[in-house]
């Protein structure tokens, strides 16, 4: 498992540990935690704690960098129209990845829904020219999660 993956895993587990929507954070004090550099902090929240995953981040400057994350807790289908609205004209096979791997996590969807999720959204289905390959995969991508009941 890669330092991200287990930075990831830390802050999921202390919302589940504190059942609140909102946990506050140091990131000087994690990156010790992980024996890592606070960017490292920084990249995995802004990677995988993003509105369109299902999170609001706020920073405070200075004083070890305290980060509020708050979780998002609405319904399936208010969660999924929330995260169809912030996907963005664009996106990556990894950014389409890690909302497989929340969706599975919060039981958005089914193991079948994901495999077809990212089986129609892979590079090896898209072959497409790179300045098209992202947009594509993203209307695919918005448009299936319109059909999910």
């Amino acid at each position: 498992m890669r330092i991200s993956d287990m930075i990831e895993e830390f802050i999921k587990e202390l919302f589940d540990e504190e059942e609140q929507e909102a946990i506050e954070i140091q990131r000087n004090e994690l990156a010790h935690q992980f024996n890592c550099v606070p960017s490292q902090i920084n990249y995995v929240i802004s990677t995988r704690f993003r509105p369109s995953q299902g999170y609001y981040v706020e920073s405070k400057r200075g004083g070890g960098g305290n980060i509020k994350i708050r979780k998002i807790n609405t319904d399936k289908s208010d969660y999924l129209t929330h995260i169809i609205n912030h996907i963005g004209k664009e996106m990556t096979a990894n950014e389409v990845d890690i909302l497989i791997s929340d969706f599975l996590t919060y039981d958005i969807i089914t193991r079948q829904e994901a495999k077809l999720l990212k089986v129609a959204t892979s590079d090896n289905v898209l072959k497409l020219d790179t300045q098209i390959k992202d947009e594509v995969r993203a209307r695919i991508f918005k448009n299936m999660l319109l059909n999910i009941e």
